[in-house]
């Protein structure tokens, strides 16, 4: 269980939020549904925030072979549908009263991922929203708000997803705010099952630079950011990817979310940490504790999408976020909404 606090200049005034002498909290919960994991999140609002009381997570792998077919895998739906289940189950004793549940690029892709949405409400009661590119971005960097810098003029946010890579430019130093979204139609799942695991024969290079062709042709919608090494400039990276790379440079011989989430690393201490994973195969992978075997593949990818970021905004540092879209949708049943975030800062000197 933790305790997530928002600061008081974006404190929750929503239907959700309770009186101290209300009488019981109302339980919200939030669950995300992505390519590779199915995680929920239960929480109850409080003065300053929320504090989680109860979670579920499961690695499902529902786009397991999406790449290849274009469409879910019988196996992978069984998989993700038992997962879906126990959150059914989670979710029925905490006696929740206001949900939310979500779907991402997976069942966006999948040319049955209607179908598939429609067998899981029949088969555990559970309804699932299958959201755009842009709304899931928006979720994960509303859930993202307690760390961003209240003096960052301008922030990048990266969220390495399964299936996904969603990358939010804003500037707060124009009036109204000025930003944009980028949805590479790649992630972690869909890059490792697309290349062989054989690095050596220059296969990272080869997702790197698929990554980079990506990005290239993405529409910036003629927003260019200004000054990368600006200090008014805040990085913050929300993922698997990004969770473990900071895990496995603090050394943790188990996942700690308490020393993840909100620790900053310079550029130079991702880039040491994923050449050490690079150099290790599936099997050295899975036997960190902070990556298992189910990530051991993963990971790699990860960096590849990271590391091809980094080459086209060559940042120093970035701030690490173990929360993302369940928390981002907490928030917004909370009442909360991005225009803390849009409030202008003032402008360099």
């Amino acid at each position: 269980m933790y305790k997530d606090t928002q600061s008081n200049s974006t404190q929750p005034t929503g239907r959700a939020w309770r009186s101290p002498r209300a009488g019981p909290p109302t339980r919200l919960a939030a669950l995300d549904l992505g390519t590779n994991n199915c995680r929920l999140l239960v929480a109850e609002p409080v003065h300053d925030g929320f504090e989680v009381v109860d979670s579920f997570s499961r690695i499902t792998r529902l786009g397991e072979g999406l790449a290849a077919t274009g469409r879910l895998g019988e196996a992978a739906i069984r998989r993700t549908i038992a997962a879906l289940a126990v959150c059914q189950r989670v979710i029925g004793r905490n006696q929740v009263a206001e949900l939310r549940c979500v779907a991402t690029e997976a069942c966006r892709r999948a040319v049955n991922g209607a179908a598939f949405i429609e067998r899981v409400e029949q088969e555990t009661g559970i309804r699932l929203e299958i959201v755009t590119q842009d709304e899931e971005a928006r979720l994960a960097l509303l859930g993202c708000l307690p760390l961003i810098d209240a003096a960052a003029e301008q922030l990048l946010m990266v969220d390495i997803g399964g299936g996904s890579t969603e990358i939010v430019w804003f500037d707060r130093s124009v009036r109204g705010g000025q930003g944009v979204t980028i949805s590479l139609p790649m992630g972690v799942v869909t890059l490792a099952e697309s290349f062989a695991a054989d690095l050596h024969n220059g296969q990272y290079d080869e997702m790197r630079a698929s990554v980079r062709e990506a990005l290239e042709a993405a529409p910036l919608g003629g927003f260019v950011p200004r000054g990368l090494d600006e200090p008014a400039l805040q990085m913050l990276g929300t993922s698997g990817t990004v969770t473990t790379l900071a895990a496995v440079h603090l050394g943790l011989r188990r996942y700690d979310r308490r020393r993840v989430d909100g620790i900053i690393l310079s550029y130079e201490a991702i880039a040491e940490v994923a050449e050490r994973l690079k150099r290790l195969d599936n099997r050295g992978r899975a036997a960190h504790p902070c990556i298992g075997q189910g990530r051991a593949d993963l990971v790699v990818a990860g960096c590849a999408i990271l590391e091809a970021i980094h080459e086209s905004w060559p940042v120093s540092r970035m701030r690490v976020a173990d929360r993302g879209v369940r928390e981002g949708i907490l928030n917004g049943l909370m009442g909360l909404d991005l225009r803390a975030l849009m409030r202008p800062c003032r402008a360099p000197v």
